[in-house]
């Protein structure tokens, strides 16, 4: 079955870029101009992955994904940001809105296949071998995409849940930056790792008291714990 995705965006010719790329990358692509077409297309489409400028009339970027996330029917669709160099800002309120990614303009058309493909593969669950990781009050279900604590689900966006599992199974080894960038991003050289905290730290909100288990090493990156 081919991904569906939506490219959300009020420039022309940097939606038809996408358009074509996408399309050629094997991707089914819809289209929106502004927010609220946006949010419609979400619901009427229920994409398989969100490309979605951060600069849009009528609605902001921002504003979109906070809608999309707090809606049932389109929480769990992944989201790619498009940003300007100058939006740091609204990228990381993206992030900690439940974005999975984002791309900074001018990009590369094989840069947004490559980030596509990452994300959708992130969201599918196929890249975690083991079927339940259990630490403490904390259990990951691979096969249900699902985190429980105590008992009770955590909701966590795919990227998230990528983060988390991958820092369990290798619980009691620091995970550079760097590694955490390649083994949960897919992505391999210059890349911000500021990326990684600001995912961290939204993950760490979401645990609660169970994200003293993911221990930060100063300079390097985060830890596991070995023992809850």
């Amino acid at each position: 079955m081919t991904d569906t995705i939506l490219i959300v965006d009020d420039e022309q010719d940097v939606s038809d870029l996408l358009v074509y790329n996408l399309q050629k990358a094997g991707y089914k692509t819809v289209t929106a101009r502004d927010g609220n077409a946006a949010l419609q297309k979400a619901r009427d489409e229920v994409p398989s992955l969100i490309v979605l400028d951060l600069m849009l009339p009528q609605m902001e970027g921002t504003e979109v994904c906070r809608h999309l996330k707090a809606d049932s029917k389109t929480a769990h669709i992944p989201i790619i940001m498009l940003t300007a160099k100058a939006e740091e800002v609204d990228r990381v309120v993206g992030l900690e809105l439940g974005a999975d990614d984002y791309v900074t303009k001018p990009f590369s058309p094989r840069e947004i296949a490559l980030r596509v493909k990452s994300v959708l593969r992130r969201a599918s669950g196929k890249t975690t071998p083991a079927e339940i990781l259990k630490f403490g009050d904390l259990t990951i279900n691979i096969a249900k995409h699902e985190v429980t604590l105590k008992d009770k689900v955590v909701d966590l966006t795919a990227t998230e849940f990528k983060l988390l599992a991958t820092l369990l199974e290798r619980r009691g080894r620091v995970q550079s930056r760097d590694r955490l960038l390649t083994d949960v991003w897919g992505y391999e050289g210059d890349v911000d790792t500021r990326t990684v905290d600001t995912h961290m730290r939204r993950l760490r909100e979401k645990l609660g008291k169970a994200s003293d288990y993911v221990e930060t090493v100063r300079g390097v990156g985060y830890r596991f714990a070995d023992a809850p």
